[in-house]
């Protein structure tokens, strides 16, 4: 619980890359994620290569630019202007088209996410590359990426050192309904 309840959504990177005992972990954390009838519909690539990572963000940055939502780019760029943070470490995960491939997905997320959390590592979980990756546009940042064929974009979560640190979101107790 104590993992659960202080973890947060980082957007503040130190350039430290992980540690390979680090990424071990944030590995075995994915790989033990349950899923519906155990069929695992997920391949998980952990990215690295700053290089592919800042260019994964240029991309991201380009299409919320071309999509015309202005109040996103203005939050964007009141964040520092990057949507990965300078994130040294990307987990990519990718999902075949299965029944319940999106939510094996979200638990899957959730498992690296706190895993993260408790190495003492910031964190966020990040769609803004899908659009990228789903396009036409997309397919050699997808090859780059190594996605088999068959899957697409699930989720993404940004891990690294964090700069700095902030308050979980408050509980919002009135979501609860007890029967």
């Amino acid at each position: 619980m104590k993992t659960i309840m202080e973890r947060y959504s980082c957007r503040d990177f130190a350039s430290t890359p992980l540690t390979n005992e680090q990424l071990d972990v944030i590995e075995r954390a994915a790989l033990a994620a349950p899923s519906a009838i155990n069929k695992q519909p997920w391949k998980v690539i952990i990215v690295t290569d700053k290089a592919l990572i800042e260019e994964l963000d240029a991309a991201a940055v380009e299409a919320l630019i071309s999509s015309g939502d202005a109040e996103a780019y203005e939050r964007l760029k009141s964040r520092g202007g990057k949507m990965l943070y300078n994130a040294p470490c990307m987990v990519v995960i990718v999902i075949d088209d299965s029944k319940y491939s999106q939510y094996d997905c979200g638990i899957l997320t959730q498992n690296v996410a706190l895993a993260a959390h408790s190495l003492g590592l910031g964190n966020v979980i990040c769609a803004s590359i899908g659009r990228v990756l789903a396009e036409p546009s997309g397919a050699e940042l997808r090859a780059r990426l190594r996605f088999p064929e068959g899957y697409s974009f699930g989720m993404s979560i940004l891990i690294g050192v964090p700069n700095s640190s902030k308050e979980p979101h408050a509980l919002e107790w009135d979501k609860i309904i007890r029967i």
